[in-house]
């Protein structure tokens, strides 16, 4: 059986790259800024128009302080500043304009878009798709399977499973392994402590998995790569952050999604919706025409 194609995206990364990038001279009709979805739509807009896809997602954050990993560590992202509440506007309006394009619009106050991807991808596998994930975020390593890809769609750089190898040194389903040994400090995630990607890589090569990195740690001093024994040390000092850090890593794949792979299937513009957000987001005649030209 023949493969189709599921395009999902990391909304809230291009969200917040248009919030950064987008001059703030923006506003909709009760003047509040609206520079992050002048720029989000310009980009929802080239990724229809560029890939043409049959069924995609788009995932939100909304979970910023609700994770389920804030239950697990208190101080999971705790380094990251909260939107302002001009932002979380400009969210839920780059919500309604993804739906009203016709896409399935995913979120949820429990799960990250990581894991509302995740789960996407999980379920519509077995249903004969593979995955473009629209990304450039590390994390996402671990779901490309055979023919999955990631597609850093500013840069136009897509990596497969190969890729996930070339990039980080291990394989997509170490990644989450991976990250529980080097921590990532964007997510504060602490990791162990003098562990870096070179040594995290090398040791996964050699024993295949955190589990089992711990379950014979006593070898590690006697492998053949520099620095072996100063790693025994730290993994023996930092096991307990070792198995924190790999509890926050792995990508949640059985959140609430839909599980029809019919969910996901590209619908026609609600042209009602289209032009209410046409007038309330004060949208010049280019992306008015964009909008309009996909029903």
């Amino acid at each position: 059986m023949s493969q189709q194609t599921v395009h999902l995206v990391d909304a809230s990364l291009y969200v917040f790259r248009a919030w950064h990038s987008v001059p703030d001279e923006f506003f909709d009709v009760d003047g509040k800024p609206v520079n992050a979805v002048y720029g989000f739509t310009r980009f929802l807009l080239d990724l229809l128009e560029r890939a043409r896809p049959s069924h995609c997602g788009v995932a939100f954050d909304e979970s910023l302080t609700s994770s389920f990993r804030n239950a697990i560590y208190p101080e999971y992202k705790a380094n990251r500043e909260l939107p302002p509440a001009e932002l979380k506007l400009q969210f839920a309006y780059c919500q309604r304009v993804a739906a009203a394009l016709g896409l399935c619009v995913l979120s949820d106050l429990s799960f990250e878009a990581d894991d509302l991807i995740g789960s996407v991808v999980h379920a519509l596998r077995p249903q004969q798709f593979r995955a473009v994930i629209v990304s450039a975020d590390k994390d996402f390593g671990q779901l490309v399977g055979e023919h999955d890809e990631i597609w850093d769609f500013s840069k136009n750089l897509r990596w497969d499973s190969v890729g996930v190898k070339e990039r980080l040194g291990v394989h997509p389903h170490q990644v989450a392994d991976y990250l529980a040994l080097t921590g990532d400090a964007i997510d504060n995630i602490p990791g162990v402590a003098g562990i870096g990607a070179k040594t995290a890589a090398t040791l996964l090569a050699h024993f295949g998995s955190l589990d089992a990195i711990y379950a014979r740690i006593e070898e590690i001093p006697f492998l053949r790569f520099r620095g072996a024994a100063a790693a025994y040390v730290k993994l023996k000092a930092g096991a307990a952050h070792a198995r924190l850090s790999r509890s926050l890593t792995g990508i949640a794949c059985d959140c609430p999604v839909p599980l029809e792979a019919l969910s996901f299937a590209l619908g026609k513009p609600d042209l009602a919706a289209v032009d209410k957000l046409i007038e309330q987001l004060r949208f010049g005649p280019l992306t008015r025409a964009r909008m309009r030209a996909l029903a």
